[in-house]
């Protein structure tokens, strides 16, 4: 009796998180209008355990909209045949102001879009290619240096390399899977994966089985399609979660594992990491360092925060970044501003922070929202995020695509009140639901004023429980 007694409660407990779900994404929805300058929600076929922009940008002439290309996977647990997948995404033209010109009636409840003053005839996300895969891709990264060359992690362990030019738009028939490269070396699957952004064709993985794979795809040749790692290193003591390049050394990388440990490697000494910190209290599943400040990293773990390191200082913790109620799976730093960054978490958010914020001066209802770095939280998604994007271009800056467990992918920028330097204040009145009053915002920019303390000045709270709340049916294009 006693585990059906069990069953019955899952099932209650499981009920009523999916009724909360609910509660929280209506009230999600109703104030989208008022959070963001654009989101576009699509339905995938499959749950994409991947997504990254791609670099260029189509301007159509007399267009309402610039075209995007971003890079997606399938996850479909072996019911399907799986794909590398490339997808269009059409975002609406700023006007000369720097912004949309929306109202209530520009956000589309049924397609689930905001942006744009016309339903366009077909969806603004298309996949326009796809590509036979053995397995779920469970990561893809485009070469910064050559973006048609796209590395995947597969499920077998190895890391397989596509020339997107050589594939035609549509799978070939059978479901063979035709890598133009296979780099060889790991015998379990993973999901960290970094191509270096100085030395083109040097690339990293992680793996379960706690090895790191450094290998240099210009070795390859008509004859010689497999490569084996140029080197292997070997240090930590339980799963690989992830490993990123530094922005600017071309030797220097960084892996974090299951084991709690942040590890800094040199290439030209592959043998022992330079450094060994135990960065978290649980598992540590992400590492990024930042593209603007050379000594700067942050990472992210099971103990449901992310936490800011100085590689000159190993060891000692910069600040601890904590809003987050479960595990911190994937960061990101903005490619505008030096001082933001992003973190995915499996709470279904997606916390946008600001480390020029660190310190500020809250009132006491601005303390109950989160902290002062906390920017902005997107709760669109109604599951657990896969990963995330921002958009490179300056146009675009403050966009990111996100896709999530439930099929869905979505592009969304925060309203300009979040990211634009002049204080601007939303009327309450305007806003629905007893969570939005007293919302008001003061956009920082990137170098806010500060006050005699020498902490930064001006900040947005705009962090109020409507912001931070999840969807759990979005009716986003089929």
């Amino acid at each position: 009796m006693k585990p059906h007694v069990e069953e019955v409660e899952d099932d209650l407990a499981a009920e009523e998180e999916n009724k909360l779900i609910n509660e929280e994404y209506k009230t999600w929805k109703k104030n989208a209008p008022y959070l963001y300058d654009v989101v576009i929600t699509h339905a995938l076929d499959w749950p994409s355990l991947t997504c990254q922009w791609f670099p260029d940008t189509e301007s159509p002439a007399n267009k309402p909209y610039t075209t995007h290309r971003l890079l997606l996977g399938t996850h479909t647990s072996g019911q399907a045949q799986d794909y590398l997948q490339i997808a269009t995404v059409q975002i609406p033209k700023r006007d000369s102001g720097g912004a949309d010109k929306l109202d209530r009636g520009d956000y589309d409840d049924e397609r689930g879009e905001l942006g744009g003053h016309t339903i366009p005839p077909t969806p603004r996300i298309q996949v326009i290619q796809k590509i036979n895969h053995a397995g779920e891709v469970n990561r893809a990264r485009y070469m910064p240096q050559n973006p048609n060359l796209i590395a995947t992690k597969a499920v077998t362990g190895e890391v397989l390399v596509f020339d997107r030019t050589k594939h035609s738009s549509e799978p070939e028939r059978g479901g063979v899977c035709k890598p133009d490269i296979r780099l060889v070396g790991q015998k379990r699957e993973g999901f960290g994966l970094a191509w270096n952004p100085v030395k083109s064709g040097h690339i990293l993985g992680a793996s379960e089985d706690m090895t790191i794979c450094h290998w240099d795809v210009n070795a390859y040749s008509k004859a010689k399609t497999s490569i084996e790692p140029t080197n292997v290193f070997r240090g930590h003591t339980s799963v690989v979660g992830d490993v990123d390049w530094h922005s600017t050394n071309e030797n220097i990388f960084a892996s974090v594992g299951d084991d709690k440990m942040l590890m800094i490697w040199d290439t030209r000494a592959p043998n022992e990491a330079k450094t060994k910190i135990q960065a978290h209290e649980n598992e540590i599943l992400s590492v990024a360092f930042s593209p603007a400040v050379e000594h700067l990293l942050v990472t992210g773990g099971a103990d449901k925060t992310s936490i800011l390191h100085d590689m000159r200082t190993p060891g000692k913790t910069l600040h601890v970044f904590e809003s987050h109620t479960d595990e911190v799976l994937h960061l990101a730093w903005s490619p505008h501003s030096p001082t933001i960054f992003a973190s995915a978490s499996s709470d279904r958010r997606i916390n946008v922070w600001d480390l020029s914020l660190i310190g500020q001066e809250q009132t006491p209802d601005d303390q109950e929202d989160g902290p002062p770095e906390l920017l902005f939280v997107h709760g669109g998604h109604t599951a657990r995020p896969t990963d995330f994007s921002w958009a490179p271009g300056e146009a675009e800056n403050w966009t990111v695509a996100s896709a999530s467990e439930d099929n869905v992918v979505m592009v969304w920028q925060p309203t300009m009140r979040v990211w634009a330097g002049d204080e601007v204040k939303i009327d309450e009145k305007e806003l629905e639901g007893d969570a939005m009053e007293g919302v008001e915002v003061t956009a920082p920019g990137n170098t806010p004023d500060k006050d005699k303390k020498g902490t930064p000045s001006g900040g947005v709270s705009m962090r109020s429980q409507s912001m931070d709340v999840s969807a759990t049916s979005v009716s986003g294009d089929d």
